[in-house]
């Protein structure tokens, strides 16, 4: 079974994907890292958290976003230029067969893709290979399952079963999170540092941002168009879950929150 991307690259995914930072997707990884490392960022879409790790390894460090298709590629590159940032490289591969010798990486790292692989063991195993002796190998995924918000909506609880019907249908793991300690020792990595964090959207400016996301991606995302494609929903239905997004974005009282598992692997 091929890898599916549930979220795809639609505007609307990359826009969210591209908001965020290194300081609130890998806080756990910045204290080991320092001027002069060689990383290798794993599923690095449109490059934001890519380029926060380059400046956290200083201008003799090298960081090498990887995507397997082209289109997170050329914004990242975009950003990069925006930056003013030639360093940092962007190039197509695949996490299951990465094109670098053994040994190339003192940091490996992978934020929300194992959750979409139908192998992550084996994802952990080849992102290992290329992490020099000594290095490590870090990874951080969602547990769809911890996600809650207030007030109660049907329209979010049916979109976030839809959600992880659908993930389960690709083979993939929704509830990755809580898997990351088994997954790393099933590679062979034993000298672990398991943590976790969690996004929340609690005031106003968060919530509207949030779940005008997924108003959007709801309707215009991959996710819209494979739940219509196995025949789980109708535009109909998508319509009235988009619309419970937005009607939660705007409540006064309007809370979400979601657990992320942290794994620093040491090689």
């Amino acid at each position: 079974m091929a890898d599916v991307y549930l979220h795809g690259h639609h505007a609307s995914v990359l826009a969210s994907h591209g908001a965020r930072t290194a300081a609130d997707s890998a806080a756990y990884l910045l204290p080991h890292l320092h001027d002069g490392l060689q990383v290798l960022d794993v599923g690095c879409g449109p490059g934001t958290i890519t380029l926060d790790l380059a400046g956290a390894v200083g201008p003799s460090g090298v960081v090498v976003g990887i995507e397997n298709v082209d289109g997170p590629l050329e914004q990242a590159r975009r950003h990069a230029a925006a930056r003013g940032d030639e360093r940092t490289r962007f190039e197509r591969a695949d996490v299951m067969a990465l094109p670098y010798a053994a040994a190339s990486f003192d940091v490996v790292h992978a934020h929300q893709v194992l959750q979409h692989l139908t192998d992550p063991v084996g994802a952990l195993r080849e992102m290992a290979r290329v992490a020099r002796p000594g290095g490590i190998v870090a990874v951080r995924d969602v547990d769809y399952a911890s996600m809650v918000w207030h007030p109660a909506s049907p329209g979010m609880t049916r979109w976030l079963d839809l959600y992880r019907h659908l993930a389960r249908l690709n083979h993939a793991e929704p509830d990755a999170g809580r898997h990351l300690v088994a997954w790393a020792h099933a590679a062979g990595l034993t000298r672990l540092t398991p943590s976790a964090s969690l996004w929340t959207y609690a005031t106003p400016e968060q919530c509207a941002w949030w779940g005008g996301t997924w108003a959007r991606r709801t309707l215009e995302s991959t996710f819209a168009t494979q739940a219509l494609g196995r025949g789980l929903t109708t535009d109909d239905e998508l319509a009235r879950i988009s619309a419970a997004w937005q009607a939660w974005s705007t409540h006064p009282d309007a809370w979400f929150a979601m657990t992320h598992a942290e794994v620093i692997a040491h090689v």
